[in-house]
């Protein structure tokens, strides 16, 4: 061994190691070693920081934009909603939750799909009274394997074909992973649709901080447009109790207030106030083509490309709209800031939000200029509260984002662009069009896998060009000489499922996939079976909690322990193993 592949070999040794520990951010080590890594030599300083700007680095941040676009555009839940929401019993909700999941992480990256789908598996299980530890972990694990699916449904299947292009000279295709990810895709679900039941029943999640601030209740106003009123729609058919929704006040276009009839029929500019929280009010806006009641007075900007931001801000004892109505202040003409929504404790708001007489206390939802916020909270003497997206009153653009995305993916899919180019662009003109504000496209990232994903890059090219990776695989190689090869093959899957847990997903791929080609070449067997057998094994961590974000995401809401995974997880794993094995030799003949 020489002095440069004992050096890659200490370096991905220690990280793997202080990945184990858990104790510190795995991001921060893979930054650590990156930093090791220049200082003794191992990575040139102008190769060092190639990995952020890779492809694998590129597509998986516009995939998370693209998929905050879809959730944020409310389409899915528009789409969905209704008919999931009539699903009763756990016994059928499980199935149908899980099945759509899995069915959007193929269009999206899996823990984009995952987040869109879980306030509607959470609403429903306060609805129907099932235990959201019966709902979540089955979504968690079909959004894994719907990822498998498509070329960026997951990270690990976007950097299995960079390892492809890097070792064979090409890259595989958007759909390449299809065959071996729909056969699993359609077993998982069969085995989540009977083994749920094997998990905790009756499990409560805990309530985060977003979750808990979430419960207040705001009066809001919504005004009835003229193609809504053309249609004929009456109070009753707008459903409002569907989306938690409460009627307070029915005022007509001359101002007045009007008895609020179930059958009668609404006209254009009648306005209605509004009482819910504010992801209730938020889904009633994106469902229901009403206009919020102050949506014609814009607030001023300080420059026309600034971007308008929607806050919480408590009413202070000493402000000056205490004792008046925002009409009164001019609140939007002198300050140039509009009222969204006012929240109150034990009182009802029937009168119009300009009208509404504000206490010490009340809870504002405010729209401004995001320069000119600071000074009208400090000048109106608001207390603004921690940081929360407030989406109340925000405009949707809901069938655009999803265009986007099936442009996208048909540019890549007939060779018009190459997929790093075409999520770039999807990404960019999700802003474009107004389906994120810059702000919430930043804020879509997870930096802490990007930065992984740039840092381990390299080191793990280090070791590859040190022969580092050659030694392993003739190690593994000697190991599997004489083994029948779809064993060979089914091993190898195994070892990448068995490193995901402690290593993340990333840093196994990254580690066993020239690996992967090296053992394959030992065998005189195809190298792309072997590919598929890692990306595969690496991308179906079903055991922890730990070792992809989707398994994470659901431990809280879901009221899961480290321990509950294993119960629906390993059921999920041997058939992994076995029946993806077998899929591969079929679909990528040894």
């Amino acid at each position: 061994m020489t002095y440069a592949q004992g050096l890659s070999f200490a370096l991905l040794l220690g990280a793997i190691a202080m990945f184990v520990w858990g104790r510190f951010r795995y991001d921060l080590v893979a930054l650590v070693v990156l930093v090791i890594a220049m200082a003794t030599g191992d990575v040139p300083v102008k190769q060092a920081f190639t990995g952020f700007t890779s492809d694998v680095v590129i597509i998986v941040g516009s995939a998370l934009v693209v998929s905050a676009a879809i959730a944020r555009s409310g389409v899915i839940e528009w789409a969905v909603g209704p008919w999931l929401e009539r699903l009763r019993t756990a016994r059928v909700q499980v199935p149908v939750l899980a099945g759509t999941t899995a069915l959007l992480s193929m269009l999206t990256k899996n823990v984009g799909a995952l987040a869109i789908l879980m306030p509607v598996a959470l609403r429903m299980s306060r609805k129907t009274g099932t235990s959201p530890s019966s709902l979540l972990m089955p979504m968690a694990f079909m959004s894994l394997l719907g990822g498998l699916v498509t070329l960026v449904g997951t990270s690990t299947n976007i950097i299995v074909s960079q390892i492809r292009q890097q070792e064979l000279g090409r890259p595989f295709a958007l759909f390449d992973f299809a065959p071996v990810g729909l056969v699993l895709t359609g077993l998982g679900l069969l085995t989540v649709s009977v083994a749920w039941r094997l998990l905790p029943a009756k499990r409560q999640g805990a309530a985060g901080l977003d979750a808990a601030s979430a419960q207040t209740r705001y009066a809001t106003e919504a005004r009835i447009t003229t193609e809504l009123a053309q249609s004929g729609v009456t109070i009753a058919g707008l459903r409002l109790s569907d989306d938690g929704v409460t009627l307070r006040r029915l005022i007509g276009p001359d101002g007045a207030a009007r008895p609020a009839l179930p059958d009668a029929a609404l006209q254009a500019d009648s306005c209605l106030v509004l009482e819910g929280q504010d992801e209730a009010l938020d889904r009633l806006f994106a469902r229901v083509p009403l206009m919020h009641g102050r949506e014609k007075r814009q607030p001023s900007k300080a420059e026309p490309g600034e971007e308008m931001r929607s806050i919480e801000a408590v009413v202070q004892e000493h402000s000056l709209l205490v004792g008046q109505t925002a009409q009164e202040v001019g609140l939007n003409d002198r300050f140039g800031v509009r009222l969204m929504g006012i929240g109150r404790s034990q009182e009802r708001i029937t009168e119009r939000l300009d009208e509404t007489t504000l206490r010490a206390g009340d809870v504002l939802v405010l729209r401004a200029g995001e320069r000119a916020l600071p000074a009208i909270l400090t000048d109106l003497d608001l207390l603004p509260l921690f940081e929360r997206h407030v989406k109340l009153g925000d405009r949707r653009r809901r069938f655009l984002p999803i265009l986007v995305l099936a442009a996208a993916m048909l540019l890549v899919a007939f060779g018009v662009a190459p997929v790093a180019g075409a999520f770039f662009g999807a990404a960019v003109m999700m802003m474009v069009v107004g389906a994120l504000s810059p702000r919430e496209a930043y804020g879509a990232l997870e930096p802490e896998v990007l930065v992984l994903l740039g840092a381990l890059t390299p080191i793990s090219e280090a070791v590859h060009h040190s022969g580092g990776s050659e030694i392993i695989a003739h190690v593994m190689t000697g190991l599997l000489d004489g083994v029948a090869p779809i064993f060979a093959l089914g091993l190898m899957m195994a070892a990448a499922m068995a490193c995901s847990p402690f290593l993340h997903n990333a840093p196994t791929v990254l580690l066993l996939g020239p690996v992967a080609v090296g053992v394959a070449r030992g065998l005189h067997l195809n190298p792309d079976a072997f590919l598929m057998a890692v990306a595969t094994g690496a991308g179906s961590d079903f055991l922890t909690p730990v070792g992809h974000q989707c398994n994470t995401l659901v431990m809280g809401p879901g009221g899961y322990r480290f321990g509950d995974y294993w119960r629906l997880g390993l059921p999920l794993s041997v058939m992994v193993i076995v029946a993806g094995t077998l899929a591969i030799d079929v679909f990528w003949p040894l």
